[in-house]
């Protein structure tokens, strides 16, 4: 720069350029610049405050990051309280919350906005000319904590906007940790020999009070924006729907879940919905929350004690709760790999009855210093695994006893090993009734073989009379064999022998899977077909060999060549070739010969005309990969029945939706309409 003229020039159209372009990315979802070109731009203006250190102002991207350690929180006190919410857990609560409403409001037509419910912490953010001012927690609704330069690190969050917006005024939101991101987060502490937060909502607070706002940048927090507090200097929408698409529209970052509702009815149709699609949420939500919409009739409802009149959180069902852990036991997987699972008294959680738990590991026990005759908190993980998420250590009695895993195979007997870098402990003896067991199951499984009739019951009969000892047994059974087993039949027999006879042509890269390699799931099991072609050729593969292929490191690697190294391996393998098993099959067309080539397609919902593995196995064969979540390389959004969250992310992506109708059209060679 020849002068500082254009330096200060240069500095505000970076600026400019770098906020845009974090609102894009962090707030809709749709970035126009790749992660390397905003790497130069905030690079250049690193360059260029250092340079000019008189023009660095706290608004500037550069400033998010890097502010000393806070000796202590400040006190900020709200000039309107942040209250908090009633509840409701039924809809008769809701309807009779909506009678005293309407009674007050002196009127039946009422209109209301939804929202969901983040399990999350309530926060202020004032601005003033442009700026992020101040930014508190919610503290006791009156007085919150200062922890403005944590909120600063949250690259959701503005720290300046455009000058249309009022001089001065609040925005209220709820930051967050996705599920993702406490995955993470654990992952990381738990690596590092720190205790785990117990929850998301635990630990977005603990990162947001953290003392060194360095720490804060590290975790990967987010928020939504739920209100105005206030405005001055200018004219705001009077209505809260109104006012949450002028709060998006000036940039800050609105759940687009939220939903105008013209009666009471429609806030229940909400509250289904949302009810049972909560799981595809990438955030815990604990409810959805509904309040008047009007401004001026919120004002004249008022509050009651610490709560508004005008709007009500409705729960939903919960997901946790508490019983004492009777025993922990230990079950054999396919791999050897020994499993500790806790036996419960019977509890209801989310309208299940839960007697069993996970517990993962030892070391997953230790952290959580979970003893047997414990109080535990019980929760359903994704609505179906229950786990449990530690105990109530208030409620010991010095009784409980600490867990060791067995010296030796629960079920062989064989002395259980713990290999140095492995969390699991691990049966060595390959010929483990129980591994057997746990092979035969996965090889019939619907993601593997899938054949159709075996279940876990017939798979232990097969074992329990000897006519299955390996998995390639199943392909020398006899309708004769079959029927003479109890409870099966002649016809469930031929069924059975018929599904037997269709797995024989399932694709390799199914039965790569269906093996039971360890360390080799579908994904894994895909690249390996993509690149082989064939079992022989894979048998024989060296692992420098295996190394050169993307997302394949050395403990995949080894294993693999240490799997087909096994005499009794190579046996199966000789059994499946002369029963017909397919083990090979043509080398496809170069990709870019294939139509569907270059294209990545995700699936949401469900398909009539075939399974999902059908239509990924479809997709791949002409040359297409898929996706596992929607983000901006992909191509096509494949919408069947009853879609998830993946198409609102289509939508804000501006991703291209197929009918299924559509998606057989392009199967078939032709392009959408």
């Amino acid at each position: 720069m020849s002068s500082a003229e254009d330096a200060r020039k240069r500095i505000e159209e970076l600026r400019a350029l770098i906020n845009y372009h974090n609102y894009r990315y962090y707030v809709l979802d749709s970035p126009e610049i790749s992660d390397a070109e905003y790497d130069q731009l905030m690079l250049e203006l690193k360059h260029l405050e250092a340079h000019h250190p008189q023009l660095i102002t706290p608004d500037s991207p550069t400033q998010r990051v890097g502010a000393a350690p806070l000796e202590a929180f400040g006190v900020v006190e709200h000039r309107l309280p942040l209250l908090s919410l009633g509840n409701v857990f039924s809809g008769d609560e809701l309807f009779a919350w909506h009678r005293r409403v309407s009674n007050l409001a002196g009127e039946e037509g009422l209109d209301f906005v939804c929202e969901i419910k983040l399990d999350g912490l309530a926060v202020a953010l004032t601005y003033e000319n442009g700026s992020l001012v101040i930014g508190a927690t919610r503290g006791d609704g009156y007085r919150g904590e200062d922890v403005t330069l944590n909120l600063r690190t949250i690259r959701s969050i503005p720290l300046s906007v455009p000058r249309n917006a009022p001089p001065r005024f609040e925005v209220r939101g709820e930051v967050y940790l996705s599920r993702a991101g406490f995955k993470r987060l654990n992952e990381q502490r738990a690596r590092e020999g720190l205790s785990l937060f117990a929850n998301p909502r635990n630990a977005a607070a603990g990162s947001l009070r953290q003392l060194d706002p360095r720490v804060t940048a590290q975790r990967p927090l987010d928020i939504y924006i739920y209100a105005l507090g206030y405005a001055e200097g200018a004219a705001v929408p009077d209505t809260h729907w109104e006012r949450l698409e002028y709060l998006r529209s000036i940039g800050f970052k609105v759940n687009p879940h939220n939903r105008l509702c013209r009666t009471i009815g429609e806030v229940q149709d909400y509250y289904r919905e949302w009810a049972e699609r909560r799981e595809s949420l990438p955030y815990d939500a604990d409810g959805v929350v509904v309040k008047v919409n009007s401004i001026e009739m919120q004002s004249r409802l008022g509050t009651v004690g610490h709560e508004p009149r005008w709007a009500i959180a409705y729960k939903f069902p919960a997901t946790q709760g508490t019983t004492v852990l009777k025993q922990i036991l230990v079950n054999v997987g396919r791999t050897g790999s020994l499993n500790p699972y806790a036996v419960l008294e019977p509890v209801s959680v989310g309208g299940v009855t839960i007697k069993q738990a996970a517990l993962h590991n030892e070391e997953d026990i230790r952290r959580k210093d979970i003893r047997i005759g414990d109080t535990v908190i019980v929760q359903r993980a994704g609505e179906v695994i229950p786990e449990i998420v530690g105990p109530v250590v208030s409620k010991r009695t010095g009784n409980e006893q600490v867990f060791s895993m067995p010296s030796h195979c629960p079920v062989c007997g064989a002395e259980v090993i713990k290999p140095a870098d492995e969390a699991m402990h691990r049966c060595p003896n390959s010929a483990c009734p129980a591994q057997a067991f746990e092979k035969l199951k996965h090889f019939v499984s619907r993601g593997a073989m899938d054949i159709d009739g075996i279940g876990e019951k017939l798979c232990a009969a097969l074992m329990e009379t000897g006519l299955v000892n390996d998995i390639a047994d199943l392909y020398y059974l006899s309708r004769e064999q079959l029927a003479g087993l109890e409870r099966m039949g002649d016809k469930s027999a031929s069924n059975v022998i018929q599904s037997i006879e269709r797995s024989k042509s399932r694709p390799v890269s199914r039965l790569i899977f269906a093996l039971g390699i360890p360390h080799v799931g579908s994904e894994t099991a895909d690249l390996l077909a993509s690149r082989f072609h064939s079992l022989d050729r894979l048998a024989q593969a060296t692992e420098e060999e295996l190394l050169s292929i993307p997302s394949i490191g050395p403990k995949i690697a080894q294993s693999i060549v240490a799997f087909f190294r096994q005499e009794g391996n190579q046996r199966i393998i000789r059994k499946l070739r002369q029963a017909g098993v397919r083990l090979a099959e043509e080398v496809p067309a170069e990709p870019t010969e294939l139509p569907l080539a270059g294209l990545e397609f995700v699936l949401t919902g469900r398909l009539e005309s075939f399974t999902r593995q059908e239509a990924e196995e479809r997709i791949k064969a002409l040359g297409g990969s898929v996706g596992s979540s929607v983000t901006r390389k992909t191509s096509y959004v494949v919408v069947g029945k009853e879609p998830g969250s993946k198409l609102d992310k289509a939508a804000s992506l501006g991703i291209r939706q197929l009918t299924e109708q559509q998606f057989l059209e392009m199967l078939k060679g032709s392009q959408p309409a």
